[in-house]
């Protein structure tokens, strides 16, 4: 039996756009994506000789081949032809669930890394993303991480310059949101104000991290707020104590902040902590 470790990171939207629904009832995106330090860990033994198994410290998370990190060890060992002889996958959970967050899509990519590096890296990380779009949408980008603009339904990738140096706070209200309605919703609506990917790419270009916060947008934010005004809250305070923006991120419901650096980060966290115990500081991976 051997033993695998790998690391799951969290993502960030720093940008979302739906472009229009597709014929296959998925949504056209177009989103510049950054992976951030927070993490889940992953650990895979493989040849266990027994029936395959799923433990997550976290309760309410599925155990079973619905969880995307069993469903990559799948799709990966399928794709690959190889029997692994019995697999047991442990998930330590620390990136909050129904955040936007792309936690289980983390996991599922640490999945896809750790079995390809198990069994002599045959595939390129790309060829690994482009099998990771079979698990889930998010799961190509976390597959890559980094500062990535990720198009379609999340299967087309293409690097950016890295994240300037900065700090983020995270904070996850104790609502969740339903990704269809979401997507429903926003269907039905006209969607006023949309994000410049272009100038967001300039502004990583440049390095200039004052830049690339104001393009920080999400089309899902004023939808969510309209329904969940304590976001508002959670914004203004990020805003009132230096944050150089702050905006929701994926489908919700966290809210990220970025920071200019750790003390101010601090200083977000304190005000915020007592009303939100799930916050968060990070940096860009």
């Amino acid at each position: 039996m051997t033993t695998l470790y790998e690391c799951a990171y969290a993502k960030l939207n720093l940008t979302l756009d739906v472009l229009g629904k597709r014929e296959d009832g998925y949504h056209d995106l177009q989103s510049v994506m950054q992976t951030i330090s927070i993490r889940d860990d992953v650990e895979i033994d493989v040849g266990t000789g027994k029936p395959w198994r799923l433990l997550c410290s976290q309760e309410g998370i599925p155990t079973d081949e619905t969880n995307l990190a069993w469903k990559a060890a799948k799709v990966y060992l399928d794709a690959m032809k190889k029997d692994p002889d019995g697999i047991e996958i442990r998930i330590v959970k620390r990136i909050p669930s129904g955040a936007g967050m792309g936690g289980g899509s983390a996991d599922a990519a640490a999945v896809l890394r750790a079995l390809n590096r198990h069994y002599g890296e045959p595939l390129s990380i790309l060829a690994l993303a482009e099998l990771g779009a079979q698990v889930g949408s998010d799961v190509p980008f976390c597959t890559v991480g980094g500062t990535a603009m990720v198009e379609g339904r999340g299967e087309r990738l293409r690097k950016l310059p890295d994240m300037p140096d900065c700090v983020f706070v995270v904070c996850k209200p104790p609502f969740s949101v339903s990704t269809p309605e979401l997507y429903r919703k926003i269907d039905e609506v006209a969607i006023p104000l949309r994000p410049d990917n272009r100038a967001m790419e300039s502004a990583l270009l440049a390095g200039d991290i004052g830049a690339v916060a104001e393009q920080v947008y999400n089309v899902f934010d004023p939808v969510v707020t309209a329904d969940h005004l304590e976001l508002n809250y959670i914004k203004s305070i990020c805003n009132s104590y230096g944050a150089l923006a702050q905006q929701m991120t994926g489908s919700g419901s966290a809210v990220f902040a970025i920071l200019p650096n750790f003390e101010y980060a601090a200083v977000v966290c304190n005000m915020l902590k007592e009303n939100y115990p799930q916050i968060f500081i990070a940096k860009p991976v």
